[in-house]
């Protein structure tokens, strides 16, 4: 079908630490296992409810899955976005088992880490499969909030 889009965005933390695996040609493979909450109040008994869901996110991208791995620990709060992808494969007993999971591919992808780096930062950093590095643009805004009312022409 032209015309149609594949593509998750999640805001969620981490269940686990990173788990990282390499391939036989020696690439490393993060995985990832994140987890979506809404809240809401009941309207029948007024109680606050909560409905958590886990995701299962595989990291291909080497220069975001080394940031994963760097900086990423269980509980870690990340915005991520990738594609939706399917596969097959059998278990130890030969059956056919289907498994999704939001992929972020060497060509596509972000991951925003929302934690700060340290419990003195408030500075979020943000890795895009564009960049493959380390940016840290909403501390540089914050730090320089002085305005030169110099007009320059």
């Amino acid at each position: 079908m032209a015309g149609s889009i594949n593509k998750v965005t999640l805001i969620g933390r981490l269940g686990n630490d990173p788990d990282v695996r390499s391939t036989q040609d020696g690439r490393s493979i993060v995985n990832l296992s994140v987890a979506t909450s809404e809240t809401w109040k009941d309207k029948n008994s007024g109680e606050k409810r909560e409905k958590t869901e886990w995701h299962r996110v595989v990291i291909f991208n080497e220069g975001l899955g080394k940031i994963a791995q760097q900086y990423l620990n269980k509980g870690s709060k990340v915005y991520l976005e990738g594609q939706l992808q399917t596969r097959k494969w059998e278990d130890k007993s030969g059956q056919e088992k289907y498994t999704t999971e939001v992929v972020i591919q060497n060509y596509s992808g972000n991951l925003t880490l929302l934690d700060s780096r340290n419990d003195n930062s408030s500075q979020n950093s943000q890795i895009s499969d564009n960049k493959n590095d380390f940016n840290d643009t909403s501390s540089k805004i914050e730090e320089n909030n002085e305005f030169d009312d110099e007009i320059p022409f």
